[in-house]
């Protein structure tokens, strides 16, 4: 069992409103805390009908909510959730229309700008009453080129109060990239920006819109932000607005697959299920309250953006950032934090790793007084990262390792305030989520990697598929591998203690004499190595065998000596298995990555087997995989 590295205290754990919450569900809250924690998702999966009213009750959603919270039927796809439901995403996000801050909007350059609630609903709404105006209706789609920036939640939120659909992309996203996934959605309104900046360079991203609008036929007005088309609306009087309540599932948002394997899959979600989702993971496993201040890193590309904004729903504050997270300085993040008294602070694992790697010490060179709870998600956190933050940022906060994605915009797995931390490990199963590790036979496992899965169905699933009339592309990405249990393609395993670990996708996995291995696995052990930057390990198939086949990026001045390699072969065999030890390590300069900032493993794998990449649009750099195409070390043997 891992070794525990954080407890909360008696006072964190009294004012933890899970304790409320499992008295209002009938479960005692004087038990112990993992008694009682046990008892609570075990309650919320038996009983998720009852469950997920509580939440609604406990989470004081505006809306009617109808007398059927749930009509189960045999497949996942066939249950509706509070089908006699009505409700206003927006409504619920801006409530409260008060002097209390809502966003502080910080960049690289060191502008700051802040939105009170009553201001956040002003524009909102005028952006709202703007797109009326336009002639956009319940269901028309609004699609957005805008960094993490103010108004980048403005007119998601104005889209969303008169039930059209909201989708976005970064700036950062290529042409293709952006064509490839509004061409599918055909979008009446097209919101942008006129630049952007990272890592001090100015991003034209005007002009790249204006180049792609041709390819957009179905745009009929584009607004820039930071123009006077922009800032002009707003202006009509909204004495007499009033939401429209929507059906539960109403369409609320269009996210998307990578797109690695194909055109990005766009995925629709409904606002009742989203809003109760992050409800819970908000004010039960992050404990959030009024008033707090929560941070992520992230772009408009990524599901984390949609969960960082739906944090206005607890009356909390959400801190933006756009640009470099280590511009001007590797610290940033870090100072912001600290000046905007950050309480709840979340960026990828790779951010973690990387700040640890230049000798970032926040507990040394910041105030984090007001920080409660750390969140990582992006990939598997290491457990080297763990002893990154309680030793160098700060030993007294929740450190949440959370895992669940776009699919499901939420979590399977994630933090919970009342249980201890255990070193690389994510802490519990969401309640109401009956998430299990399944083996290569179906049946459930724990102590051994295996297949993450859902049993039961759960309010935040995809409402649907875009352009996918009879469901085929939705049935075939989630209950393929095994008859109506949601298959959610990440290589886990279930801990003795309750939690989790995340080994890698499970396309990803590695197969050596027919033993899979995560690549997370690889990546514990090779990333610690003080000269390496980065790893990625794949698969070269030869003789129906595999040999695994290690790349790595080294830090600027470090170089990939004889020893080195060495060494890494040597504590893999020691520390994990024989089978874990590569056939090749070669050096490479960069590895190709989706433009959210995930490593393509299987990209590379095709790379060094000269099979077709498809859909290069979806990668970041698709530049860097010349390397790996030519490399004299493969055979094309994949038998």
């Amino acid at each position: 069992m891992n070794p525990i590295v954080w407890k909360p205290s008696g006072e964190g754990m009294a004012k933890a409103a899970l304790l409320p919450f499992s008295q209002r569900c009938g479960v005692d809250s004087s038990l112990p805390p993992e008694d009682l924690y046990r008892d609570l998702h075990r309650w919320s999966i038996t009983h998720p009908e009852r469950f997920w009213r509580q939440i609604w009750n406990f989470g004081k959603v505006i809306g009617e909510q109808g007398e059927l919270s749930t009509r189960f039927c045999n497949h996942f796809l066939d249950t509706k959730w509070f089908p006699d439901a009505r409700l206003n995403f927006a409504e619920n996000l801006l409530r409260d229309a008060d002097d209390r801050l809502a966003i502080i909007a910080c960049n690289e350059r060191g502008d700051r700008r802040m939105l009170t609630r009553r201001e956040l609903r002003s524009q909102s709404l005028g952006f709202a009453q703007w797109l009326r105006e336009q002639g956009v209706q319940s269901g028309d789609r609004v699609a957005a080129v805008l960094p993490n920036v103010a108004e980048a939640i403005i007119a998601m939120l104005g889209t969303a109060a008169i039930g059209a659909v909201w989708s976005s992309c970064s700036p950062d996203f290529g042409d293709d990239a952006i064509c490839d996934r509004f061409q599918q959605i055909e979008p009446k309104v097209l919101v942008t920006i006129q630049t952007a900046s990272y890592f001090g360079k100015t991003i034209d991203v005007l002009a790249k819109v204006e180049g792609i609008l041709p390819r957009l036929p179905s745009v009929q007005r584009m607004v820039v932000v930071g123009t006077e088309s922009f800032e002009t609306i707003g202006s009509t009087d909204l004495s007499g607005f009033n939401y429209e309540r929507f059906p539960f599932a109403h369409p609320l948002a269009i996210l998307y697959s990578s797109g690695t394997t194909g055109a990005p899959k766009c995925i629709v979600h409904g606002a009742g299920g989203t809003l109760l989702q992050h409800l819970k993971e908000h004010q039960l496993h992050c404990n959030l309250k009024p008033g707090d201040r929560l941070f992520y890193y992230t772009t408009t590309g990524w599901m984390m953006w949609n969960w960082l904004t739906s944090a206005l729903a607890s009356q909390a504050a959400i801190v933006l950032y756009d640009g470099s997270p280590l511009h001007p300085s590797s610290d940033a993040l870090w100072k912001l934090a600290s000046e905007e008294g950050v309480t709840h602070f979340g960026a990828s694992a790779k951010y973690y790793a990387a700040v640890e790697k230049v000798g970032i010490k926040p507990r040394e060179s910041v105030g984090l007084s007001k920080l409660r709870v750390v969140m990582s998600t992006g990939s598997p956190l290491l457990p080297e990262s763990f002893d990154y933050v309680y030793r160098d940022v700060k030993s007294d906060v929740l450190l949440a390792s959370i895992s669940g994605g776009t699919d499901i915009i939420s979590c399977f797995a994630l933090g919970c305030p009342i249980l201890p931390v255990r070193r690389g490990e994510l802490q519990v199963k969401g309640l109401g989520m009956d998430a299990r590790v399944f083996n290569d036979d179906g049946c459930a496992v724990v102590g051994e990697p295996g297949e993450l899965v859902c049993i039961s169905p759960f309010p935040s699933m995809p409402v649907a598929f875009w352009n996918d009339p009879d469901g085929a592309k939705y049935r075939a990405a989630y209950f393929e591998r095994f008859d109506n249990i949601w298959c959610h393609g990440d290589w886990a395993e279930e801990t003795p203690s309750g939690g989790f670990v995340i080994h890698g996708r499970s396309d990803a996995t590695l197969n050596p004499s027919g033993v899979r291995i995560g690549t997370a696995e690889i990546y514990n052990q090779v990333e610690s190595f003080d000269g390496v930057a980065e790893a990625l390990a794949t698969a070269n198939r030869r003789g129906g065998d595999e040999r695994i086949v290690l790349f790595l990026r080294m830090k600027p001045g470090c170089a990939m000596t004889a020893d080195l390699v060495r060494e890494i072969k040597q504590r893999l065999r020691s520390r994990c298995s024989p089978r874990h030890v590569p056939t090749f390590v070669i050096e490479a300069a960069d590895f190709p990555r989706t433009i959210s900032g995930k490593l393509s493993e299987i990209a590379v794998r095709n790379a060094i087997h000269q099979q077709p990449i498809r859909n290069l649009a979806a990668l970041a750099n698709p530049e860097s995989l010349l390397f790996f195409q030519t490399r004299p070390e493969f055979s094309a043997d994949i038998s």
